[in-house]
């Protein structure tokens, strides 16, 4: 089915191209590698690897994940958000860790296709999301310290590093701090319209490194750039043991569940700009394809990227060659330009993805949540962004998601319930006798879920019918009942029952209605007491 989706997809995808489709494809692909080669280098020496590896992996994931993604807009590549996973991978298991990783990464991705499982990522609350991007983006942030300052860190995670300040000591090299300095300043004030044509971070890296070399600064430095995709340390399939498997499928697993939310959700925002509909389960299996070829070249796990793919939607992308062409542009770069990217500064790096990391962030979504003081939104975001630079992304996604649905049964179980004395006069009753009839009866406006969190509400009915003979129940705005709400419910209504109280029904929803039939609650009231509404029950009772 899948084979079949992706043919009609390229068929559909190139029907009608020619010549000058494929110069703008062209063009957009050279103006994403410009975009792409800074980050690319950046993100390879943030996720404490080599920068080498970093462009390595835009190369290959461009021509692999590229040919076989479920939307021709989507270009992919190492990002910040991978890069933070890494860091701590490396620090235990070094980089034959993330090999493996990688690897049993992409084989769960392609299961996730198969079996159609990014659809679950809907399930995430946005709240969590943003979160989740805010901890990555100061953890990214934070891991540019000890190159941006020329300073040395100690330990495996973001805040141990931080600590290890306190007996290292912070000396600043001023010649790093001020390169980085320049850098971050050039991106801020660099003017928008001109970042259309050529990448700001793309001409702060040429102007840091001219400089460096001009005035023989002495600052660390990217480092050699190989002219071969083949690195010297890559993935051995010898060092996949039982042993390895059972202690990287945990970060295995964080990786794929990042590069599934990265992905679908950066297809998901493409997909609008572009007016087509990212194919998510083949978008999962060009993810996994790629994850699992790309440890072969030494390069580190890669998904799709929203910063590169908005710009080649921008650029006039028509079909996926922009993307192969992506990586053929980054191809050139690393054969023809190797000896003057290896004179690349670091500080100007940490520069490029301390703004990065800054831009990262969905401002408008933060304002909005703030602005409008939602409280429970706030909560998730927090909880998430705290977890994830604390903990590891799968364990803050767990802790954003259990947040999430502790606040929502919270907020289902508020079940609202209104008591009046029958008035029927309101129904414009002019009949002395059912006015009579009713002078002694109440009726109870349930509004909310009837749950196993708000069955002491549900008890409490039965205190505020004790002094009246008949009780009508407008169960409308009941949408659901669980089974401990169901007892919680025949408990009462048997109690008053057994008072001599009339008990009468009204507006009873179909899901509701069946769980009173499957509690035996429809049967213990009785048919005859059950009604579309408190006024048809007045007035036919």
């Amino acid at each position: 089915m899948l084979i079949k989706n992706y043919t009609e997809q390229i068929k559909n995808e190139f029907k009608g191209y020619n010549g000058k489709f494929l110069m703008q494809d062209l063009m957009a692909g050279l103006t994403v590698a410009a975009v792409a080669l800074p980050l690319a280098l950046a993100f390879g020496v943030s996720s404490g690897s080599t920068a080498a590896a970093g462009l390595v992996t835009a190369i290959v994931a461009g021509l692999v994940i590229g040919a076989f993604s479920g939307g021709f807009y989507q270009i992919s590549g190492p990002t910040g958000a991978m890069a933070a996973i890494l860091i701590s991978i490396i620090a235990k298991y070094g980089i034959q860790g993330v090999f493996i990783a990688a690897f049993i990464s992409g084989i769960l991705l392609v299961l996730c296709g198969v079996f159609h499982i990014g659809r679950l990522t809907s399930l995430i609350p946005a709240p969590v999301i943003t979160g989740f991007t805010s901890g990555i983006s100061v953890i990214i942030a934070l891991g540019q310290i000890d190159n941006f300052f020329g300073v040395t860190s100690k330990g495996t995670g973001t805040v141990s590093k931080l600590l290890s300040y306190g007996h290292l000591g912070f000396p600043i090299h001023m010649e790093s701090a001020l390169l980085g300095l320049l850098v971050i300043l050039f991106m801020v004030f660099f003017p928008r319209k001109w970042n259309a044509v050529v990448p700001a971070s793309f001409l702060s890296i040429i102007l840091a490194t001219v400089l460096s070399i001009a005035l023989h600064m002495d600052v660390a430095t990217v480092g050699t750039i190989p002219k071969t995709l083949f690195l010297e340390t890559r993935f051995t399939p010898s060092s996949l043991n039982i042993e390895n498997i059972k202690g990287l499928f945990g970060p295995a697993v964080s990786i794929a569940m990042l590069g599934m939310i990265e992905s679908l959700l950066c297809g998901a925002s493409a997909g609008k700009m572009a007016n087509l509909r990212l194919n998510s389960d083949q978008e999962l299996v060009a993810q996994g394809i790629g994850n699992m070829i790309i440890p072969f070249f030494g390069g580190i796990p890669a998904t799709a990227a929203i910063a590169r793919t908005s710009v080649a939607l921008k650029s006039g992308a028509r079909t996926r060659l922009t993307g192969i062409f992506h990586a053929l542009g980054l191809l050139a770069f690393m054969l023809v330009l190797g000896p003057v990217m290896a004179k690349i500064p670091l500080p100007a790096l940490a520069g490029v993805l301390m703004v990065t990391a800054f831009r990262m962030n969905d401002w408008e979504e933060i304002k909005y949540i703030i602005a409008h003081r939602f409280k429970g939104a706030s909560m998730k975001y927090t909880v998430t962004m705290g977890a994830t630079i604390i903990f590891d992304l799968t364990t803050a996604i767990m802790i954003g998601i259990i947040t999430a649905l502790i606040l929502l049964v919270n907020r289902l179980s508020n079940i609202e319930i209104n008591y009046e004395k029958v008035d029927m006069n309101r129904i414009h009753n002019t009949d002395a006798t059912l006015a009579k009839r009713y002078e002694n009866a109440i009726v109870a406006y349930l509004t909310g879920s009837v749950l196993f969190a708000n069955t002491q509400h549900i008890e409490e009915m039965e205190n505020h019918a004790e002094d009246y003979n008949m009780v009508l129940l407008s169960m409308r705005g009941v949408s659901y009942m669980d089974i401990s709400g169901a007892i919680a419910f025949m408990h009462v209504l048997s109690s008053l029952q057994n008072q001599g109280k009339k008990i009468i029904l009204c507006g009873v929803p179909n899901k509701t209605m069946t769980m009173l039939h499957r509690s035996g609650i429809y049967e213990m009231v009785g048919e005859e007491n059950f009604y579309w509404s408190v006024e048809r029950a007045l007035l036919h009772n």
